[in-house]
């Protein structure tokens, strides 16, 4: 009982913020400890994703759509990612959305490349 008291006693102390600090993920721990305030920092990361999946969005899943069609797209889009922001305080959710971009970026690029080679031959 004397070993268990002495490993416990040994062990270091995390406070709650701490804790939570070290569960967030590396971005979202990163806009939280640089932003003036927590609900600063709060819609950072809301921004950080509405501007990644919208970006996402326009890169690998629109169409060509009317104003009021792509209106209604974005209010949902907007409104979608305020669940996706509770998402990325533990999860990878930005740093997923980052490397989507940049595949879907490539993409577009190579595809960009074979058309204009098409259209050169």
């Amino acid at each position: 009982m004397k070993l268990f008291s002495l490993i416990l006693a040994s062990a270091p102390v995390l406070s709650d913020t701490e804790r939570v600090f070290n569960r967030m993920s590396p971005i979202t721990r990163y806009v939280y400890e640089s932003a003036p305030s927590n609900t600063t920092a709060g819609y950072i990361i809301f921004f950080l994703v509405f501007i990644l999946s919208a970006i996402v969005y326009k890169l690998g899943f629109a169409k060509k759509l009317s104003l009021g069609k792509n209106i209604i797209i974005y209010i949902f889009l907007f409104l979608g990612c305020i669940l996706l922001t509770f998402f990325a305080i533990f999860l990878p959710m930005i740093e997923g959305l980052i490397v989507a971009a940049l595949v879907l970026i490539l993409y577009k690029i190579r595809l960009w490349r074979e058309k204009k080679e098409e259209q050169e031959a």
